[in-house]
């Protein structure tokens, strides 16, 4: 039986330049994105999407254990950083391809800025742009990036949030409360529509 990451494209590389930014989005360089994660990490551009199926429900992804933080555990559908050169709107569209073999209409939900430290391994420092966006596509998840998936109800999310924390990544963690407070009837409207 074959390796299942043998066939997977791979779509991330520790030296890919990521773009470092101050609090107001303004560009102040680009740093190898390994780089950009070790210590205290350094500001950048990132972005988080919520995939939902015509049911209602959202993809989660268990991140593959070789990520170099949080490898393991579970986070939203999709999370990556734009490329030197692109739009947020373009590197959303093109990861979410990548990761999960999903083309998908991106709604931009709002931008936040967050800093999560994984032990004396790194830290995440990120200004992120969070999106949804609705597909009844079937999920082909990228193995070199994602260890599983499932697709869970709004409130099993809600719930597992509660009961079960220290299984998922801190943005999933920040990200999912101010949806459901803040954003939650233009999710509505999107799978309504």
């Amino acid at each position: 039986m074959s390796d299942p990451s043998s066939v997977a494209p791979i779509v991330s590389f520790d030296d890919e330049p990521l773009i470092l930014v101050d609090s107001q989005d303004n560009v102040l360089g680009y740093k190898p994105k390994a780089e950009a994660h070790e210590g205290d990490g350094v500001l950048h551009r990132a972005f988080s999407i919520f995939l939902f199926d015509g049911t209602g429900k959202v993809w989660l992804q268990q991140r593959a254990p070789g990520k170099q933080l949080w490898g393991g555990y579970w986070a939203n559908s999709c999370c990556s950083h734009p490329r030197r050169g692109e739009t947020l709107d373009d590197a959303a569209a093109r990861r979410l391809h990548e990761e999960l073999g999903v083309n998908a209409e991106l709604t931009f939900l709002y931008r936040f800025e967050y800093h999560a430290h994984f032990g004396d391994i790194g830290a995440e420092h990120e200004l992120c742009s969070v999106y949804v966006a609705q597909s009844d596509t079937p999920v082909a998840t990228n193995a070199n990036e994602i260890a599983a998936s499932q697709a869970v109800t709004p409130r099993m999310l809600d719930r597992e949030l509660v009961d079960n924390p220290s299984l998922y990544t801190p943005w999933l963690k920040l990200e999912w409360p101010r949806i459901r407070t803040d954003h939650w009837d233009t999710v509505e409207r999107m799978l309504a529509g």
